[in-house]
């Protein structure tokens, strides 16, 4: 059964979870004003799956069942599935900013994949297992977080030799019934109101690190899970025209002596295959954040062009305005089309699952990690000073202050100030302000840091392969003269259609596309 958003609000108050937000118990989660910009996000994600107009991007037969499905909680197993879940989340995101409810999609197809590749390798049982649990998360359609990122203590130590264990999740009792974990994750998007939480290792872990080589699923208010967590947007400010209505909440959440019984474990002291773990659900994220992202960028250009306008500008007749428009359609797009290709490019897993193309994927992860900055600033560019030296909404009507600030602050006769105020706080909103600046950070550092993804791209650029090709160029003579200099007579298209020695059969480079 797919749930609306409605029910989806309703169904958390069955649950009961220990939440604290700035300072204080959170009595009632599904009713708290500072969370509910959070619920509010991951509602609209549900109620478009009811829409017929967007089935084809909301719905998909999960192929282990044949049962119909939320596409957030689908296995991908072909690049139209890759695609679809691009432009979903794209289109989640030009309404939320961030629908957060996408990172289970994500954890979804890491553990897919990673049961089936230890069962390979140790004869486990954890994907059978794996596969009952996510038929009946599908059945019961619920939101599942990502608590990936330890507390991690001192850096330069491995988890087994920190001095406190608590930095890190790990199994602190194995009985008959399951196992018992404590420590801590220190960011999980939309902890309070999530229905449950997949605990995923978020290293890659030694021999010595058994116990912290730990998956598994954990309800959100298991005994022994405390949450503690910061408001979800802008809460209550008047100023804030987008993160008043939707946002997110990022919690610690601490561990203590928390048991997990056996069917909701997929992975226990298998050290060995926590780095697959770790790196295939990092693919699938940062896969899934170029769609996040564009649906932000499409936010930024759709303000940046209202702005213009009601700053009684014309982008047809103010060339820089234009110029910079393009930029920023430019960044946005270009990083966009590097998820198309890691759509098209995905690559089959040994279980089913279709991965995307990581280096495509982490290129287009690297460009808007590093680029949301320039899209902020080109948005500046074109809005002008106003989103930030505009006074706060209760000028407007202040009877001492509305009609002079109306007078003197309209730009276009055909725009009235209350319209040029609205678009100018929702574009300060997005780029000037905290939640701006949360944006920053998450894009920034949201599935790895972009140290990490250029190590992914190193790793799975295949540069050998251009090295094969320059040699098999200089063995063939290609580059020289008979003088010995370099020369591009010899290639094909150069002198004539086929060159001057037509290559033989297997001359000619062929990418065979392997998962590492």
């Amino acid at each position: 059964m797919m749930m609306s958003g409605h029910d989806y609000r309703e169904s958390l108050r069955s649950l009961n979870p220990v939440v604290f937000v700035n300072g204080r118990r959170v009595e009632n989660v599904a009713d708290d004003p500072e969370l509910m910009p959070g619920i509010n996000a991951i509602g609209l994600t549900y109620d478009v799956a009811l829409q017929d107009e967007n089935r084809i991007l909301t719905r998909a037969v999960q192929h282990t069942s044949g049962k119909e499905v939320n596409r957030l909680l689908h296995v991908n197993t072909n690049a139209d599935d890759l695609m679809n879940k691009l432009e979903l989340t794209r289109l989640v995101c030009q309404e939320t900013g961030c629908a957060m409810r996408y990172l289970t999609m994500d954890g979804i197809n890491a553990l897919f994949q990673s049961t089936r590749h230890t069962d390979d390798a140790h004869n486990t049982e954890y994907h059978a297992r794996f596969l009952n649990y996510l038929h009946e998360i599908q059945d019961r359609d619920l939101t599942i977080g990502i608590g990936m990122t330890d507390a991690k203590g001192d850096r330069n130590l491995r988890p087994c030799d920190q001095p406190n264990a608590d930095t890190y999740i790990h199994v602190t009792e194995r009985r008959a019934d399951g196992i018992v974990i404590s420590g801590a994750k220190a960011i999980v998007t939309g902890a309070p109101y999530l229905h449950e939480i997949f605990v995923l290792p978020g290293r890659a872990m030694t021999e010595g690190d058994k116990d912290f080589a730990v998956a598994c699923a954990v309800p959100v208010d298991a005994p022994g899970l405390k949450i503690v967590a910061r408001p979800a947007g802008r809460p209550g400010e008047k100023a804030a025209k987008f993160s008043n209505m939707y946002g997110q909440s990022t919690g610690v959440c601490l561990f203590d002596n928390v048991f997990v019984p056996w069917d909701r474990v997929f992975l226990d002291g298998e050290w060995e295959h926590s780095e697959f773990l770790t790196k295939s659900y990092a693919n699938h994220h940062r896969h899934t954040c170029i769609g996040a992202r564009a649906g932000f960028g499409d936010l930024l250009i759709g303000a940046g062009a209202t702005m213009i306008d009601a700053n009684g500008l014309d982008l047809d007749r103010h060339s820089h305005l234009r110029e910079t428009m393009v930029e920023l359609i430019k960044i946005v797009e270009s990083f966009y089309a590097c998820g198309v290709a890691a759509s098209v490019y995905g690559i089959e897993d040994p279980s089913g699952a279709m991965e995307p193309d990581a280096v495509y994927a982490n290129i287009g992860k690297l460009l808007l990690a590093t680029k949301i900055y320039d899209m902020h600033r080109l948005a500046h560019e074109v809005s002008g000073g106003l989103i930030v030296t505009l006074p706060g909404p209760d000028e407007d009507h202040n009877p001492e202050t509305e009609a002079d600030l109306n007078a003197v602050l309209t730009a276009r006769a055909d725009v009235p100030w209350s319209e040029r105020a609205n678009v100018a706080r929702f574009m300060e909103d997005l780029t000037a302000s905290y939640q701006a600046g949360w944006y920053s950070v998450i894009s920034l550092h949201g599935g790895g840091s972009p140290a990490a993804m250029k190590r992914e791209i190193y790793r799975r650029y295949p540069i050998q392969e251009k090295q094969e090709l320059v040699k098999r160029l200089l063995d063939r003579g290609a580059l020289k003269t008979e003088q010995g200099a370099v020369s591009d007579a010899a290639q094909p298209g150069q002198c004539c259609d086929t060159g001057c020695e037509k290559p033989g059969p297997g001359t000619l480079p062929v990418r065979v596309r392997t998962r590492d």
